[in-house]
């Protein structure tokens, strides 16, 4: 891969570019605009990163998640750039790309969660198990049909496999390549190399083998119908199946932040206390633990002095609050050695790990992990509100689904079903009508069940809990 291709300008819709003396922004400055204006980003505001519907001003949301990760993102980019010119010595990496990339990867960690449905991961896994439990009994009747087909019958593999292995990454792409119809159905039209870089697993549902060993193939990264711009980004880019190298550093900006920032969200809201903190993080490993990870724990502590001498009402929050950001800084640092390290697979297209693997940052970064989801993930608050979310994903998959089956067939509709489509974003609606044009009907059935899943997650959390509450009569 070459770096003139990989920060390809190009857009899927073209645009006529006037020279104009008053904006001298690049294309991907034109591509920040777009994001922080749009519908899209700001209603992740109102969605979960761990904690759902949380009323406290302090807890994580997507928003505040995404921005983190952007400025991550944009600081590695500084980091890389500086190493691919001083260390590597890269002749064809020009001094310009440096700023390209930086905007690049603030872009990246802007939209890389865009496309989340509410109620964090586990909307995924919802979605996913609906579809697991409904395909298969589901059945479509054709005009003159006496008995329906099983939707599994009637769709292809990767049309089914789509929705059995439903991803929020992947909806991002289709998001701001479509759903997001700003001027038309090519939705925000974000540069080519900005797109190739949130897709994190360059494959097909078809081809996703999350024990395969190769990070890149551990989900689906593009849907069935949205092949035809995958094609595009990555022929256009230059990647052809291989991962684009600035997604490789986008997946460690969204590690740098989900391991600290669970673990501060954690601590605040009382789910793990400080010495908890401190006693797991020694006992993480040890025969792994490096002296460097050992003064990493011995900054926590020193911290926590530091808030009591200085008279802090509550000294471990004053310490995991400034530790985070230390361990941020090593994790950065893990990260931008692993890209260093390991550029010349990175640009050959064949590295399969991810940035901090082998580095000193990865054992911190595996530990936070796993603390946070020992007592965060599954504690018994976030394990009822997952049970909530999973009741009302159900009950409105159950309506709208049952809603479209027949929508734009013919058929006739009942009232209820008619209303039920009425309340999907005529935007929607719209790209549907764009994409099913001159499809099969087997392909139109399938973009009608993405219709659903589109309205879903477009959905805030606040929003699909009221909408649950006002078709059961709940006020």
């Amino acid at each position: 891969m070459e770096w003139k291709t990989l920060l390809c300008e190009d857009r899927i819709r073209s645009l006529v570019r006037r020279s104009s003396e008053s904006d001298l922004r690049t294309e991907f400055e034109k591509d920040y605009h777009r994001i922080i204006g749009s519908a899209s980003f700001r209603r992740l505001q109102d969605k979960t990163q761990v904690f759902p519907l949380d009323r406290s001003d302090f807890i994580r949301t997507r928003l505040t998640h995404s921005l983190e990760v952007s400025s991550f993102a944009k600081s590695l980019g500084q980091n890389i750039s500086a190493n691919i010119i001083k260390k590597i010595g890269d002749q064809t990496f020009l001094p310009e790309y440096s700023m390209a990339i930086c905007d690049i990867l603030q872009c990246a960690g802007l939209i890389h969660d865009i496309g989340n449905p509410p109620f964090g991961h586990f909307g995924e896994t919802s979605i996913q198990e609906w579809f697991k439990r409904n395909l298969p009994v589901l059945k479509f009747k054709k005009s003159g049909e006496e008995e329906g087909k099983p939707l599994t019958e009637l769709l292809n593999k990767q049309m089914i496999q789509d929705f059995y292995s439903f991803e929020g990454n992947t909806q991002a792409l289709r998001v701001v390549t479509k759903l997001h119809f700003l001027v038309d159905e090519h939705g925000m039209n974000l540069t080519k190399a900005l797109l190739a870089t949130i897709i994190k697993y360059p494959g097909s549902s078809l081809e996703a083998d999350k024990n395969c060993g190769d990070v890149k193939r551990k989900k689906m990264g593009y849907f069935y119908a949205d092949r035809e711009n995958f094609k595009d980004i990555t022929e256009s880019c230059g990647t052809f199946g291989a991962r684009h190298p600035l997604a490789y550093i986008l997946e460690a900006a969204d590690d740098i932040a989900y391991a600290t920032a669970d673990i501060e969200d954690a601590v605040k809201k009382n789910c793990l206390t400080y010495h908890e903190l401190v006693q797991e993080l020694k006992g993480f490993k040890p025969e792994l633990q490096s002296k460097k990870y050992q003064d990493v724990v011995s900054w926590l502590e020193e911290r926590y002095k530091r808030g009591i001498q200085r008279g802090y009402n509550k000294p471990e929050f004053y310490a995991v609050q400034n530790w985070v950001v230390s361990v941020q800084g090593q994790m950065i640092a893990g990260a931008t050695t692993g890209f260093t390290d390991n550029y010349d697979a990175i640009m050959a297209g064949t590295y399969t790990k991810e940035l901090m693997a082998g580095t000193e940052a990865e054992l911190l970064r595996d530990a936070l992990g796993d603390i946070a989801y020992r007592y965060a993930f599954v504690s018994k608050p976030i394990l009822k509100l997952e049970i909530a979310a999973e009741t009302i994903f159900n009950f409105l998959l159950d309506k709208f689904v049952d809603a479209v089956l027949y929508y734009d067939t013919g058929e006739k509709q009942t009232a209820v079903q008619k209303k039920l489509v009425s309340l999907i974003s005529d935007n929607y609606k719209k790209v549907y009508a764009i994409y099913s044009e001159g499809k099969s009907e087997e392909e139109k059935l399938y973009l009608r069940l993405l219709l659903v899943t589109d309205y879903v997650c477009g959905m805030t959390d606040s929003y699909a809990k009221s909408l649950y509450q006002e078709f059961n009569g709940i006020d």
